[in-house]
């Protein structure tokens, strides 16, 4: 039987409404994390619902991005320097190593993004859940995702992180579009729901502004720093 308690109570305790991430506090207090993910991993996929997998991939993949972080905390980016040159072979191994093992097969965080959910669920959505730990990623949810309000959780996610200026904002003056990085990398997942990213966004922004597929569209910096707070 599947049991997200744990982890929603460890979202309750380290993570702000903000979606900062209390990683000191935490890294001196592990054990529920390890224990928990131990219990999931006996997990039988096959006896899964479609939202229970959801739910449960969400939330693993989170729950992972952490562990690695409090193995290497502490840290201030997680895309770290090598003589001041971005070391993105690290960067990758962070990503690409297995580190979780389910119903017998192992999974790297880019199996589980990429293999899993983008690939089964064909839902765009997720990119407003999955979070790598860093201040560019969508906010980290203090509540762990349930196959009950997945769907729900998901749409929030969505008008959350649309509506934030930090990702997302339209310049009035000059006519642009200014939005995260994500809505590039995976440009090709929101065309499946949209025909143009200014008309995807349009679809979750709190204001009425003028969006069509015409609107030039740029990039905002990726913001690399770790989404943490530091505890007292």
């Amino acid at each position: 039987m599947l049991d997200f308690q744990p982890w929603n109570e460890l979202l309750h305790r380290y993570v702000n409404e903000g979606g900062l991430v209390d990683y000191r506090a935490w890294q001196r207090s592990p054990q529920q994390l390890t224990e928990w993910l131990q219990q999931l991993s006996q997990t039988n996929l096959e006896q899964l619902s479609n939202s229970q997998q959801l739910a449960l991939w969400l939330n693993l993949y989170n729950a992972l991005v952490v562990r690695q972080i409090l193995k290497r905390y502490p840290i201030e980016t997680i895309l770290p320097r090598l003589l001041g040159i971005p070391n993105w072979i690290a960067f990758w191994a962070f990503f690409s190593r297995p580190v979780y093992k389910i119903s017998g097969d192992r999974y790297s965080l880019n199996n589980v993004e990429h293999d899993i959910l983008r690939q089964k669920f064909s839902e765009p959505r997720i990119h407003f859940a999955l979070v790598c730990a860093a201040a560019g990623c969508p906010l980290l949810r203090n509540e762990a995702y349930t196959p009950e309000n997945v769907t729900t959780q998901l749409d929030e996610d969505a008008r959350r992180f649309i509506n934030n200026p930090d990702k997302v904002y339209y310049d009035r003056e000059r006519e642009v579009l200014f939005c995260s990085k994500i809505f590039k990398w995976y440009q090709r997942d929101f065309l499946q729901a949209a025909e143009s990213i200014p008309q995807y966004i349009q679809t979750y922004l709190a204001t009425d502004l003028p969006l069509n597929a015409a609107i030039p569209v740029k990039y905002l910096d990726y913001d690399w720093s770790l989404n943490q707070r530091i505890s007292s």
